[in-house]
C-alpha cells in the first residue's frame, strides 16, 4: 500500500507568500528580515490551526538561509537543504504541553550556550508554551530577557491569557486570526486540482464553514470525504461524510414560514430528529438561514454571505420574498427559543412552537395591529 501523507503535511506552507489568511503577519515578518531588524523573541498567539507553528518554522529556516530572496528563504543553500530534510542543528523545537517542568527548561536552557554550527542562528520553538509550570516559566525569565546574540525564541500559544506578563513583556506578539472561507476555499480548490480531485465549490464551502476558521482542521475533513468517495464530489456526500444538516432543510423551512404552513415545518422538524438530529442543531441552522437572508437585503451586506454564486442566487430569490421586518422577528423568536432550549424538558415540543409562532408571525402583527388598545383609566380629581 502506498504511503498516505495526509494534506496537512503534505501541503504545508514553505514560504511567508503560501501562508493563507495570515497576510498581516507574513508581511511584518519579511519586512524585518529584509531590513535585518530582528527581534530576539517572538510570541505566535491565536486559534489553533491557522499557521502560527508554520510560520515559526518558516521563520527559523529564513534566519540562517545564505541566499535570502525578499524575506522568503531561497530553499536552496545548504541551510535550507538541511532544514527541509529534517537535519538542521540549528532548530530546537519543544512541546511544552509535555515537557513544562524546570527541568526540560533548564536542559533548553543549556542548549542556548552552544554556538550555531551553520549559518548565525540557533531558533528555539516552544510551542503550547501556556502550559509551562509558573516555576519553568521563572526559570526562563532570564534567558530570555538577555539571551547570547545567536539565540532567537519563537513562542507560540492557543491561551495567550495564560501567558504571563513578565514573558509577553519580552516578546514581539503576533495575533495570527481565524482564517476566511473565502480563503479556506480557494486553497482547498486549488490542492483539488492538484489531486485531480473533482469538487464542487458548495462543497468546499461546507468543508470551510465545518472548519471554523482553521486550515488544519479544513485540510482534515477534505482528506475524510476524499478517502470516503470517487473523485467526483458534492455537497451531499460532504453533508454525509460530515453529518451536517443539508441547507435544503432550511430553504424548505423558510418557505414554509413563507406559506404560513405550519404542519409542513412540523413533518420537516420530524424527519430531521428521526435522522439523529437534536432540535438544538435545527434551530442554530435556520438562524443563520434567515442571518443570510438578511444579508441579502442590502447591497453593502451582501459580501458578508460567504457560498458560492449559484447558492447566492438561491438565497436572493428567497430574500425578495421575506419583508426585512419578517426575518428580524423571526431570528428574535428563534434565538430565543435556542436560548431557553436547554431548560425545557420537552425539546421537540419547545422547538415545534418556535415554528409555529414564525408560521403565523404576520397574523399576530395583523392582529395586534388591529386590536383596540386598552384606554387608562384616569384617577379623579380630588378638589
Amino acid at each position: 500500500m502506498e504511503n498516505f501523507v495526509v494534506s496537512a503535511r503534505k501541503y504545508r506552507p514553505q514560504t511567508f507568500d503560501e501562508v493563507v489568511g495570515q497576510r498581516h503577519v507574513s508581511d511584518t515578518l519579511k519586512k524585518a528580515l529584509s531590513s535585518g531588524q530582528v527581534a530576539h523573541a517572538f510570541l505566535f498567539t491565536g486559534p489553533r490551526g491557522v499557521g502560527k507553528t508554520t510560520c515559526a518554522r518558516i521563520l527559523a529556516k529564513v534566519l540562517n538561509c545564505q541566499n535570502l530572496q525578499d524575506g522568503n528563504a531561497c530553499n536552496s543553500c545548504s541551510s535550507c537543504s538541511s532544514f527541509n530534510n529534517h537535519a538542521s542543528f540549528n532548530i530546537f523545537e519543544l512541546d511544552a504541553a509535555s515537557n513544562n517542568s524546570v527541568d526540560h527548561i533548564r536542559d533548553l536552557v543549556s542548549q542556548v550556550r552552544i554556538q550555531p554550527q551553520q549559518g548565525d542562528y540557533r531558533v528555539f520553538i516552544i510551542d503550547e508554551v501556556h502550559m509551562l509550570s509558573q516555576a519553568a516559566f521563572n526559570a526562563f525569565l532570564k534567558t530570555l530577557e538577555e539571551p547570547p546574540p545567536h539565540a532567537i525564541f519563537i513562542l507560540a500559544t492557543t491561551e495567550k491569557h495564560k501567558i504571563i506578563p513578565t514573558i509577553l513583556s519580552r516578546c514581539q506578539v503576533f495575533d495570527f486570526k481565524r482564517i476566511q472561507v473565502s480563503d479556506i476555499v480557494v486553497q482547498l480548490k486549488n490542492i483539488a486540482t492538484q489531486e485531480n480531485i473533482t469538487i464542487e465549490e458548495d462543497a468546499l464551502h461546507l468543508i470551510a464553514e465545518k472548519a471554523d476558521g482553521g486550515m488544519r482542521d479544513a485540510l482534515s475533513l477534505y482528506d475524510k470525504i476524499v478517502s470516503s468517495y470517487d473523485k467526483d464530489i458534492g455537497s451531499k456526500e460532504v453533508v454525509d461524510s460530515l453529518n451536517l444538516l443539508d441547507y435544503e432543510y432550511f430553504f424548505k423551512f423558510t418557505d414554509s414560514f413563507i406559506k404560513e404552513d405550519m404542519h409542513a415545518a412540523f413533518l420537516l422538524l420530524d424527519e430531521i430528529i428521526r435522522n439523529g438530529f437534536e432540535a438544538g442543531q435545527l434551530l442554530d441552522g435556520i438562524s443563520q438561514h434567515i442571518r443570510n437572508l438578511m444579508m441579502l437585503k442590502d447591497a453593502r451586506t451582501t459580501q458578508l454571505l460567504n457560498c458560492s454564486p449559484e447558492l447566492k442566487e438561491r438565497y436572493t430569490h428567497q430574500a425578495n420574498l421575506c419583508p426585512s421586518d419578517f426575518l428580524l422577528s423571526a431570528l428574535n423568536i428563534l434565538n430565543t427559543a435556542n436560548y431557553q432550549l436547554g431548560t425545557s424538558n420537552n425539546k421537540t415540543l419547545h422547538a415545534e412552537m418556535a415554528l409555529a409562532k414564525v408560521c403565523y408571525l404576520k397574523k399576530i402583527k395583523t392582529l395586534a395591529a388591529t386590536q383596540p388598545q386598552a384606554t387608562e383609566k384616569k384617577s379623579p380629581v380630588l378638589n
